[in-house]
């Protein structure tokens, strides 16, 4: 016995050299998958000009080391760079256009100065546009804008921490009916999935145009457009790690005659909420970034204000904005990778 289990043992050690084969990495089917991916990437890189965008930005990338005279994409960023910089930092208004103005009482850092203006006026006389000089008080306030941009971007964290609030308490009811071993029927759970796939289909910027017409301009339209599609994506990731959870202790809890509640705050939620917390944290990442493009449909907040001096090609303006916009976004990534760092 022991020396057929010594055979045996030491059988596959003996075989020849001719006798091993390895498995090839991929076969005809694999071969047949690529090939129609190529086909539909070349097909549908030709409907979005793909190759125009490749010469473009080859183009450009010659014209910056100087083996090229120029390009349109060089020169359309040059262009842009121009008119973004130097940013604006002052505000500057006729004194006239101010209602109940108080000179006893100018703002922070301001004062007024007297400014010459060159304007065409219609002579009653002659009854022809003539060139005229005229003086008037401008009051300058020197950090006016930015303090005007701050503002609205401590409207736009607002929006954004509401929107995310919303949206985690609307989520929550909908991700218990979504997951399929805590939904009370088929029916519910089927109405819970299609509520959240609705939700998470329309984008912030569409909803909001809706709401902006029911509500009207201002942060309440953006607030519930994030916090719909932030309910719409938050229920989808709670349900899933609801049903992924270990059920043994979920198991043992019920065997001792906890209800369902019970089960789901002591078996449930401590292995989910290290998840819970990383989507929560993204949504409000994200409704940060968002709430400044629903605000160009005027639901309040950075982009309403981005929206109107593009309009009116202020565009030291924009630049300021953007800056400020980047900022807000980097400084709450930093805070929020430190504190994932912490609680790791």
């Amino acid at each position: 016995m022991a020396a057929h289990l010594l055979e045996a043992t030491a059988a596959p050690a003996q075989r020849p050299p001719s006798a091993w084969r390895i498995e090839r990495g991929f076969g005809t089917r694999e071969v047949a998958v690529a090939l129609l991916v190529l086909l539909v990437l070349f097909v549908t890189g030709q409907r979005v000009e793909i190759g125009r965008m490749a010469v473009l930005t080859g183009e450009g990338l010659l014209a910056a080391v100087g083996l090229r005279d120029g390009s349109q994409v060089s020169a359309g960023l040059a262009g842009v760079a121009r008119q973004l910089f130097p940013v604006q930092l002052s505000e500057r208004t006729e004194v006239a256009r101010i209602e109940n103005f108080d000179r006893a009482n100018l703002p922070w850092l301001s004062h007024i100065e007297l400014s010459t203006v060159h304007e065409q006026r219609l002579d009653p006389q002659t009854l022809q546009m003539a060139d005229r000089v005229v003086q008037r008080e401008v009051l300058v306030e020197p950090l006016g804008y930015l303090l005007h941009v701050a503002a609205k971007m401590v409207e736009t964290l607002e929006i954004a921490l509401w929107a995310t609030l919303l949206g985690v308490l609307m989520s929550l009811p909908l991700a218990w009916l979504s997951a399929r071993n805590y939904t009370p029927n088929r029916a519910c759970y089927a109405l819970a999935r299609a509520l959240v796939s609705l939700m998470r289909a329309v984008p912030e910027l569409v909803s909001a145009l809706f709401l902006v017409l029911a509500y009207g301009f201002g942060p309440v339209a953006g607030v519930l457009a994030l916090a719909l599609h932030g309910a719409g994506f938050l229920g989808k990731f709670y349900a899933e790690d609801i049903e992924t959870a270990d059920p043994r202790p979920q198991e043992a809890l019920r065997a001792i005659g906890a209800s369902q509640l019970l089960v789901m705050r002591y078996a449930v939620l401590p292995q989910a909420m290290p998840q819970f917390i990383a989507y929560t944290l993204y949504v409000l990442d994200r409704n940060v970034r968002m709430a400044t493009v629903v605000g160009l449909v005027g639901a309040g907040g950075i982009g309403q204000e981005l929206k109107g001096r593009y309009d009116m090609y202020n565009y030291a303006h924009v630049g300021t904005i953007l800056i400020a916009i980047f900022l807000t976004v980097f400084v709450l990534d930093q805070l929020a990778a430190r504190w994932r760092r912490r609680h790791a």
